[in-house]
């Protein structure tokens, strides 16, 4: 019997186990929905896949509960006792058939013996043949994040003839991440894409923590296998005693017509994790190639002003603000403001910044604690991440474990008392460790301590938005480097990276939608004095197709300077409810890191958004492929800035082409085009 739900089609023979196909692909492997692998029970055929288990094969179904916007199954094992319930849910706001879904798998011990697992997935998928397909993958690193490319599946799983040998192959393409720095080599998410089909299959492994996601080839096909922690990538067990259960990390997965489609898909998918933030408020930021963490009222008074007068909403204090002198690296933890760096108090800063309107905002990293700070001798032991009796240390910092009450009270009372003494109503929540495999400290592996702290850390951010509901929160981590949607469906913005460089930052910018809502990228626009106009322009456009956050010595700047910031502040505040509905497009295809010409769309109704970064070495001319406008007529205008000298364009309804040519501008321009279907 088949079930088809949303995008896709799930097979229930009675002699076979449960597999899930997608619903607009021809021929798939039979790829089982679940796969389950125990100390007692590994692989039906050798491998280091996530793939054909044994408890994977023997898994029947034994009920299905369909609805329209969830489905329900419930799977058992007879020989191990163990049942596995698969949730499949889709956005229960949504009226038509979804495109995408979030999954999520409970493992229960039914058996009456104990059971040890070592890994469980979330979700698993058959495709098509390898030949056909396409991968789209991202690495990254600190200041380098989201280099993504397209390659044929062909290039890392070979063709080995496996119809001749009569058997699965053995080998895998495996992404995984460990420790806590969730993006900081690789991502979660990815793209197959059937160049024959144009049906494309995108996901994202949901975990502020490790995860492995796989593909390979089965003889039927290809098949997609995310998982989270488990024993052969990240030191993971769970025992599992009779009544107990596991469940997994979550994941979701969306399906759409080519890569931009199912990049759509994913898209609306995020969105429907996390409630709506209408606002989206202009940030500014005192830190990046400004004050750089050496933050005083004599600083700060002027910055102030010069912001508000630029249009922001928000103005955030970055690092340093709690300490006395500029060694502050390895004794942070306490929270309390500096009496040295502002003489009149903190409140005197914060003041100002309410006085214009703004919401101040803070700096925080809560969950290190320095090795000289008072506060790793005021906690107990146990409130710290361990390996073999030892609190782990990492470049000066010690890390809480918030599976312990100790160390979630004491960043309880550190949130709590800034909202409430100092009025903050903006938090930046950095992370700039990572504690590697995680803790062995009353748990049986240190992945498994690892998890529940991951899990444990989730949860105090629940707490403190219901405690707190207009807090924004936004997530940073040396950048980019923890950039899930564990912790994206809850914070606000997203950090996209720490480069100081703005002739480096565009590919990063441009790349971000892949992984993070526009409406949650926040890119730097960091103007400075010293830049020309086209230099400033170009920065600002780097932050205006995302979250616009702002920085920079604005109080330094000339009135033209300020009036050319100012008109990318407007600029975003024009088009920033748009951008909250937008789907992304690449013109260019997916940017390189040198790349010298950079193209990134953002198109909602019959309204797109196309940012174009210029850099030396490009030719004057470049044609842009809009497919999702082919066919039709369009105006098009130019957001910002649009003093600059004038960039010709044609546009060319046969092909859904832009052409344009630059103008005379410096080595480094920027434009925001407007383009739009005129109204019938």
């Amino acid at each position: 019997m088949s079930l088809a739900w949303g995008p896709l089609v799930i097979d229930t023979p009675a002699d076979g186990p449960v597999t899930a196909r997608l619903a607009n692909a021809t021929g798939a492997a039979s790829q089982p929905i679940v796969e389950v692998l125990t100390a007692g029970s590994g692989r039906g055929h050798v491998s280091a896949r996530f793939s054909q288990t044994v408890i994977g094969r023997r898994f029947r179904l034994a009920h299905g509960f369909p609805g329209t916007r969830e489905l329900r199954l419930r799977l058992h094992d007879a020989e191990s006792g163990l049942t596995a319930e698969v949730v499949l849910s889709a956005d229960p706001r949504g009226t038509t058939t979804p495109t995408g879904l979030r999954a999520r798998t409970t493992i229960i011990n039914d058996g009456p013996a104990p059971v040890l697992l070592l890994g469980v997935t979330t979700f698993a998928l058959g495709l098509g043949p390898v030949d056909d397909l396409d991968l789209v993958a991202g690495d990254g690193e600190w200041l380098g994040e989201g280099r993504w490319t397209r390659r044929p599946l062909r290039d890392p799983v070979p063709d080995l003839n496996l119809r001749m040998h009569g058997q699965d192959g053995r080998g895998r393409y495996a992404v995984t991440s460990t420790g806590t720095w969730s993006t900081g080599a690789h991502q979660p998410t990815g793209v197959l894409a059937d160049r024959v089909t144009g049906a494309a299959v995108a996901w994202q492994v949901e975990h502020n923590g490790p995860w492995r996601w796989e593909t390979g080839e089965q003889l039927g096909g290809a098949y997609l296998a995310l998982t989270g922690p488990n024993d052969i990538d990240h030191q993971w067990q769970q025992p599992l005693a009779p009544g107990e259960s596991f469940t997994t990390v979550p994941a979701s997965i969306a399906v759409g017509d080519g890569v931009h489609g199912a990049v759509a898909a994913l898209t609306n998918q995020r969105r429907a994790l996390r409630q709506p933030d209408p606002a989206l408020p202009v940030i500014f930021n005192d830190y990046m190639n400004t004050l750089m963490g050496d933050p005083t009222t004599v600083k700060l008074l002027p910055l102030i002003d010069a912001a508000a007068a630029a249009g922001a909403e928000v103005f955030c204090i970055d690092a340093g603000w709690y300490d006395n002198d500029t060694t502050w690296w390895d004794s942070v933890g306490e929270w309390q403001p500096s009496t040295t760096r502002f003489p009149g108090g903190l409140e005197e800063v914060l003041d100002r910044i309410r006085a214009h309107g703004m919401i101040p905002g803070l700096w925080l990293e809560p969950e290190v604690i320095g090795v000289r700070s008072p506060m790793a001798d005021k906690l107990p032991a146990e409130a710290f991440l361990q390996r073999g009796g030892i609190r782990l240390v990492e470049h000066g910092r010690y890390h809480l474990d918030l599976r312990h009450p100790a160390a979630v009270a004491h960043l309880d009372e550190v949130v709590d008392r800034l909202v409430e003494q100092f009025g903050a109503g903006y938090f930046k929540l950095d992370y700039n460790i990572d504690p590697g495999t995680g803790t062995d400290l009353g748990t049986h592996s240190a992945g498994a301590g690892l998890l529940d702290h991951n899990r444990a850390h989730l949860a105090w951010l629940d707490g403190v938005l219901a405690r707190h509901p207009r807090l924004i929160l936004e997530n940073c981590a040396s950048g980019g480097m923890r950039a899930d949607y564990a912790l994206l469906s809850r914070m606000h913005l997203q950090s996209t990276s720490d480069q100081q460089d703005f002739r480096r930052y565009p590919p990063i910018a441009v790349s971000a939608p892949l992984s993070i809502l526009p409406e949650q990228a926040a890119s730097w626009a960091y103007p400075q004095p010293d830049m020309t106009g086209a230099e400033i322009a170009f920065t600002m456009c780097t932050g205006l197709l995302g979250r616009l956050y702002l920085s920079g010595r604005l109080d330094a700047m000339s009135p033209d300077q300020q009036r050319l910031v100012r008109d990318g502040v407007d600029t975003f505040r024009a088009i920033r409810a748009d951008l909250a509905t937008a789907v992304p497009v690449w013109p260019l295809g997916l940017p390189g890191w040198d790349d010298t010409w950079l193209a990134l769309g953002l198109h909602t109704g019959d309204t797109t958004y196309l940012g174009l970064w210029r850099r030396p070495g490009a030719v004057a001319e470049m044609t842009f492929d809009l497919d999702h406008l082919r066919g039709r007529p369009v105006d098009v205008d130019v957001l910002y800035p649009d003093r600059a000298p004038a960039w010709s364009h044609r546009w060319t309804s046969e092909t859904g082409s832009l052409t344009v040519a630059a103008g005379p501008d410096e080595p480094y321009a920027a434009r925001i085009l407007r383009i739009r279907v005129p109204a019938s």
